[in-house]
């Protein structure tokens, strides 16, 4: 405990963090403003600094906690930001990155990690999802392998691609309408595959469910399942199981 704290008053005294920051650090939280609790101590955690959702925030709450774990972490996120949002926060952040398909802003560089991911759709309508998992994997530090419209109403293009998911960790399948191509990859390969199922589809597909059922249903072994168009779900997944490798 001594050492901690002549740790954060060293870094006072030099300039390079703020009373209010150095009180974060040993709180393991730090309170913004009358709207927030940032946990600075969930990247000793669990490996990844808070993440913000930007769904039901203001833009001048989002901007305001991302300064503040922006101070405590090489790189920060928000998920769910759109086009006009994005536009708002630029003009106080302006190092902010933007990844439109994916509706996801980040401040900062990753740490660079061991590890690949492969992360596979059914559709073109799918992507939007697939990005989402495909970038918070990036933010994460691993590698991310794109292939894109490979469903089941065409196999011999997701056969096709059999090498490219050999060299994976880790496998994300993201399908709408019946959702089958979890269960197909599922029995290529030798690695964890994460399903998630999308709300692309129509009729019986009812937003989602039907894939969420074939999915949880899949007789390939090996097949977990994140939520209905949950890709920064399966992303976190994905990574914190490349985490436990490493």
């Amino acid at each position: 405990m001594e050492e901690k704290l002549q740790h954060l008053f060293d870094l006072v005294a030099a300039g390079s963090l703020s009373p209010q920051g150095a009180l974060g650090e040993f709180l393991g939280y730090q309170t913004v403003q009358d709207f927030a609790r940032v946990d600075h101590d969930r990247y000793r955690r669990q490996g990844f600094p808070e993440v913000v959702l930007g769904l039901g925030k203001t833009p001048a709450q989002i901007s305001a906690i991302l300064r503040h774990l922006q101070q405590h972490h090489p790189l920060v996120m928000a998920t769910r930001i759109t086009p006009e949002v994005y536009q708002i926060l630029q003009r106080d952040l302006r190092d902010l990155r933007y990844y439109p398909l994916a509706r996801i802003a980040t401040l900062g560089e990753a740490v660079k990690r061991s590890g690949q991911v492969a992360i596979v759709t059914g559709g073109t309508g799918d992507i939007p999802v697939a990005e989402e998992a495909a970038v918070t994997v990036e933010c994460w530090g691993f590698q991310v392998e794109r292939l894109w419209d490979v469903g089941v109403a065409g196999i011999h293009r997701l056969l096709a691609q059999q090498d490219r998911l050999g060299q994976a960790q880790v496998v994300i399948v993201v399908a709408g309408m019946e959702g089958a191509l979890a269960s197909v990859v599922g029995g290529l390969v030798a690695c964890p595959v994460i399903g998630v199922p999308t709300s692309i589809g129509y009729g019986t597909h009812l937003g989602g469910i039907a894939p969420l059922l074939t999915m949880l249903n899949s007789c390939s072994a090996g097949v977990g399942v994140v939520n209905i168009d949950n890709g920064f779900g399966a992303g976190v997944l994905a990574a914190k199981i490349l985490l436990t490798r490493c």
